[in-house]
C-alpha cells in the first residue's frame, strides 16, 4: 500500500518562506510523476507544481513560478515544495500526489485525474 505523508505546513508572514516534505512508502517512489496540489476552503483543489520521475522535468503553475521550487530526493523517497516570498492568497491546504501513469510531462500533470496516489495534506497560512 502506497502511503504519502506531508509535513511542513504551518503560520508564515507574507514574504516569508516554508518547505514542504512528502514522504513515500510502500512503491516504487523513483518511478512516479510527483506533484503538489493545494486547496482554499470553497475552492476547487488546485495545481501548484509537478516533478517527473527522473528528476528532469519540472511543471509550474503561473501563480508560483519564480517563487516556488520542486525537487525530489529519490534515496530518501522523499518530494519537497520550497515556497519563497510567500502571498496571503498561497493560504491553502498542500497535497501530495504520485502517478505511476504520467511517463511524459505534459499539460496532463495539472489534472487531479491523473494522480493515482495522495496524501492526506497539511495547512499553510499565510498573514498579511
Amino acid at each position: 500500500q502506497v502511503q504519502l505523508v506531508e509535513s511542513g505546513g504551518g503560520l508564515v508572514q507574507a514574504g516569508g518562506s516554508l518547505r514542504l516534505s512528502c514522504a513515500v512508502s510502500g512503491g516504487t517512489f523513483s518511478r512516479y510523476a510527483m506533484a503538489w496540489f493545494r486547496q482554499a476552503p470553497g475552492e476547487e483543489r488546485q495545481f501548484v507544481a509537478a516533478v517527473s520521475w527522473s528528476d528532469r522535468s519540472m511543471y509550474y503553475a503561473d501563480s508560483v513560478k519564480g517563487r516556488f521550487t520542486v525537487s525530489r530526493d529519490n534515496i530518501k523517497n522523499t518530494v519537497y515544495l520550497q515556497m519563497n516570498s510567500l502571498k496571503p492568497e498561497d493560504t491553502a491546504v498542500y497535497y501530495c500526489a504520485a502517478s505511476y501513469r504520467l511517463l511524459v510531462m505534459n499539460t496532463e500533470v495539472t489534472r487531479t485525474r491523473a494522480y493515482d496516489y495522495w496524501g492526506q495534506g497539511t495547512q499553510v497560512t499565510v498573514s498579511s
